[in-house]
C-alpha cells in the first residue's frame, strides 16, 4: 500500500532515531541532475536532507547537453554518483549496459511506490528487458501556444488544425514593422531538436526508425519555409525551448511550440490572452501525436549505499502532489489530479497538455537513441540551413538509422 507523504516522512524520521548510532554513521549521496526544472532538484534535495538525520545528498546540476557525456565518463572511470536523473530516452543506453541498479524488487516491496498508478508510457521508457531500472520524475509534452490578441487582430478565429492552416497563420501573423514573427520553436542540432521534429514525422506516417516517410519530408518542408520565408527568427537553429518561447511570452512571436514546464512563467510574463491548442496534424482529423518528455531518476550499479539511495527515490515519489503547484511538471501518475490554479488560462492550458499527453509518444527506447536522435537533428540542420534538400536529409538520416536499429 502506498504510503501518503506525512507518513512517508514520519518513518523515515522514525527511522533515524537509534542511540547507539554514531554521528559518523551519516551516509553522503551523489545526485547529479539537469540545471534548471524551475529549481525543482535543488530544493526538494535540500527538503530530503533536511527531513532526517541519516542521509546527505550532495547535488550536482549540470547543463543538459552535458549530463549523458558526462555520466558515460563517469561510469566508465568509477566515478559515477549514486543517484543520477536522466532525459527518458536516454535511461536505455545505461539501463541496458548495466550502468543502472535493477530497483524491480525494491519498488515491488515499497509502501511508497506503487507503479499501478503511474502511466504506462513514463513507467516504460525507465524500463529494459522486463525489469524497472528507475522511476519517472514526472511528464511533459508540447503542443502549439498562440496569442489570442494578435490572432483576433489578424482576423484569425481558432488556432491552425493542419500543417497547412499554420503556414497559413504563421503568414498572416508575422509583422515585421512591429517585429513579430508569425511562430518560434526549438530546431536546435540537439535533443530538444529532435523532441520537437519527431511528432511531426509521427504524425506524417513515420517514427524513430523510419524517418523519411513522404509525410516526414512534408513536414520538414513546411519547417523550412517557416523559414525562408522569415516566418521565425533564424535564432530558432540554437534556441532551446526555454529561450524560443521567451520570444512568445516578450509579445514578439505569436505562436510557439512548448510545453507545460512554461505556464508557470507565462501567466506572469505574457502581457496578452494566450490558449493553448493540440498539435496540428499533417491534415484535418488525421493521426495525432507529441513527444514524451521529462526525467527518470536512477541509481548507478556501482553505488556503495544503494538501500539510502532508493529511500532518495522514494522521497522524490513522495513528492509528487508538489510538482506542478511548485515546479510546473505534470506528475507521472494518475492518482494526482492537478489543482486550479486560480489562473482561467492556466488551468484551460492544462487541459489541452492533459488531452495532448493521451497522444505521446515516447523517443526510442533504444540503447543507441543518442546517434538516433543526432542522425534526427542533423538532417533538418541540414534542411533548414540549406545544405540538402529535405528529402535528401532525411534520405540520409535513415540510412544511418537504418544500420543502427536493422
Amino acid at each position: 500500500m502506498r504510503l501518503s507523504r506525512l507518513a512517508f516522512l514520519a518513518t523515515l524520521a522514525l527511522s533515524s532515531v537509534s542511540i547507539a548510532t554514531p554521528a559518523f554513521a551519516q551516509v553522503t549521496l551523489k545526485m547529479w541532475s539537469i540545471d534548471g526544472d524551475n529549481g525543482l532538484y535543488t530544493k526538494l534535495v535540500e527538503d530530503f536532507n533536511a527531513s532526517q538525520s541519516d542521509i546527505v545528498v550532495e547535488s550536482r546540476l549540470l547543463p543538459f547537453d552535458d549530463l549523458v557525456n558526462e555520466a558515460l565518463k563517469a561510469f566508465a572511470t568509477g566515478q559515477a554518483p549514486d543517484i543520477i536523473s536522466l532525459d527518458n530516452p536516454d535511461f536505455a543506453l545505461f539501463s541496458s549496459r548495466g550502468a543502472m541498479l535493477d530497483i524491480t524488487d525494491r519498488v515491488a516491496n515499497s509502501d511508497v511506490i506503487d507503479t499501478s498508478v503511474y502511466y504506462e508510457g513514463p513507467l516504460a521508457s525507465a524500463s529494459w528487458d522486463g525489469k524497472l531500472y528507475g522511476l519517472p520524475k514526472a511528464t511533459n509534452t508540447i503542443a502549439l501556444f498562440y496569442n489570442k490578441d494578435l490572432f483576433a487582430k489578424a482576423g484569425i478565429a481558432e488556432p491552425p488544425k493542419t500543417w497547412d492552416e499554420l503556414l497559413e497563420d504563421a503568414r498572416k501573423l508575422n509583422d515585421p514593422a512591429n517585429n513579430v514573427y508569425g511562430i518560434t520553436w526549438s530546431a536546435r542540432a540537439g535533443e530538444e531538436g529532435t523532441f520537437q521534429f519527431l511528432p511531426w514525422v509521427q504524425m506524417g506516417g513515420g517514427s524513430f526508425k523510419e524517418v523519411n516517410t513522404p509525410g516526414a519530408v512534408k513536414a520538414l518542408e513546411i519547417w523550412k519555409t517557416l523559414l525562408d520565408e522569415k516566418l521565425a527568427s533564424q535564432d530558432v537553429l540554437s534556441l532551446g525551448q526555454w529561450d524560443s518561447t521567451g520570444t512568445f511570452n516578450a509579445g514578439n512571436a505569436a505562436m510557439a511550440i512548448s510545453g507545460p514546464w512554461e505556464l508557470g512563467r507565462m501567466a506572469t510574463d505574457a502581457k496578452f490572452d494566450w490558449g493553448v491548442a493540440l498539435l496540428p496534424t499533417e491534415t484535418e482529423g488525421g493521426p495525432r501525436s507529441s513527444a514524451m518528455g521529462d526525467f527518470n531518476l536512477g541509481i548507478f550499479a556501482t553505488s556503495q549505499h544503494p538501500d539510502e539511495a532508493f529511500k532518495v527515490i522514494e522521497y522524490f515519489a513522495s513528492q509528487s502532489d508538489r510538482l506542478f503547484p511548485e515546479f510546473s511538471n505534470i506528475p507521472p501518475r494518475s492518482d494526482i489530479p492537478l489543482p486550479s490554479t486560480g489562473d482561467a488560462r492556466t488551468d484551460a492550458a492544462l487541459k489541452v497538455f492533459q488531452e495532448q499527453l493521451q497522444y505521446a509518444q515516447p523517443r526510442g527506447p533504444h540503447p543507441e537513441w543518442q546517434k538516433i536522435s543526432k542522425a534526427i537533428y542533423d538532417a533538418f540542420q541540414a534542411a533548414l540551413t540549406g545544405q540538402m534538400s529535405p528529402k535528401d536529409a532525411l534520405d540520409q538520416a535513415q540510412a544511418t538509422i537504418s544500420g543502427i536499429v536493422g
